[in-house]
């Protein structure tokens, strides 16, 4: 067991910031990176909307800044995947069994994407399916991809496919997109972007092979009047949301209906039976299903430390 002042789980914009100011405030800071270094700005490409760049910074370069700034303020940062809680405690358990406990611990372990849940899905998974443009998407240069969803992801996706691809589809299963405004203008009037609305995927069709095989096209399916048709693409991007990486702290702590961890309005404290837990914070996505911002996350993990601090100056 090693014993830790303060533990800061997750390392996108919420882990880092909180173990800035954590570690800026005198607090001997440690932050467990778990098995996606950096959060989901690392599958992230261009960011326009973060303070204090007036030109688009790409979303790796952004984390491994902010965690650089981190271990330049003093946080030791270890790299372990949890494999188990408990809260109550304070500790965590790595997967090689070393057990972290603490006098306070900031949870922000984000959210991580969903996938459609097919069967297909799974046999394609690397050989012509992804959930991430950026680190798959030059596989695909000058061949045919299409791209599942009509968020803010998809579209993302889409933008930064149409600048390698011969041609993206992006496929909707409604008649208009939900992301933001700024980004739908850009996909509409993109020419090597086109649209199938009111769609969805009834099945990734390939060949399946270990070794040679892969995507060859989709099934689609109307969700107007159920018709089916085929697109012939070799690549397929998930982009359908995300879901949060709550799975530790089931029984441990309260949570929506789709996972986010609750915590007491106006506050970063998470609540068990409607009661905050001594010495526990979150911050991030893991707690916001609403903004789900690199901007509000950084912000939560400077709340988190600051109420960390003040709970630790009071034992």
């Amino acid at each position: 067991m090693k014993q830790h002042t303060l533990l800061v789980l997750g390392s996108g914009a919420a882990g880092c910031t909180a173990a800035i100011y954590a570690a800026r405030a005198g607090i001997k800071t440690t932050l467990i990176r778990g098995n996606q270094p950096g959060g989901q700005l690392t599958i992230t490409t261009d960011v326009e909307n973060y303070p204090g760049f007036a030109e688009a910074v790409q979303g790796p370069w952004l984390m491994e800044q902010m965690e650089a700034q981190a271990k330049h303020c003093g946080v030791e940062v270890v790299a372990d995947h949890i494999m188990a809680a408990d809260l109550t405690a304070k500790t965590l358990t790595g997967m090689n069994g070393t057990v972290y406990s603490a006098d306070a611990l900031i949870i922000a372990t984000g959210a991580s994407a969903k996938w459609l849940g097919l069967e297909s899905e799974k046999t394609y998974n690397g050989k012509g399916v992804s959930a991430c443009a950026t680190c798959d998407g030059a596989f695909y240069r000058n061949r045919n991809v299409a791209v599942i969803g009509g968020g803010n992801s998809a579209l993302e996706e889409a933008l930064y496919l149409a600048n390698i691809a011969k041609h993206v589809t992006l496929i909707h299963r409604r008649d208009s997109f939900r992301g933001e405004k700024v980004l739908q203008n850009r996909v509409l009037n993109h020419e090597k972007i086109s649209v199938i609305w009111n769609s969805a995927v009834d099945e990734i069709l390939g060949d399946p092979h270990p070794i040679t095989g892969g995507v060859t096209g989709l099934r689609l399916k109307s969700t107007t009047d159920g018709t089916l048709s085929e697109l012939p693409v070799h690549g397929v991007f998930i982009a359908i949301g995300h879901q949060p990486n709550t799975s530790l702290f089931k029984g441990q702590l309260d949570m929506d209906e789709t996972g986010y961890l609750t915590r007491l309005p106006g506050t970063v404290l998470p609540t068990h039976m409607g009661q905050p837990l001594p010495g526990v914070y979150v911050a991030g996505d893991v707690a916001d299903s609403i903004y789900r911002q690199a901007v509000t996350a950084a912000g939560m993990g400077c709340m988190a430390a600051l109420d960390a601090n003040r709970y630790l100056e009071s034992l």
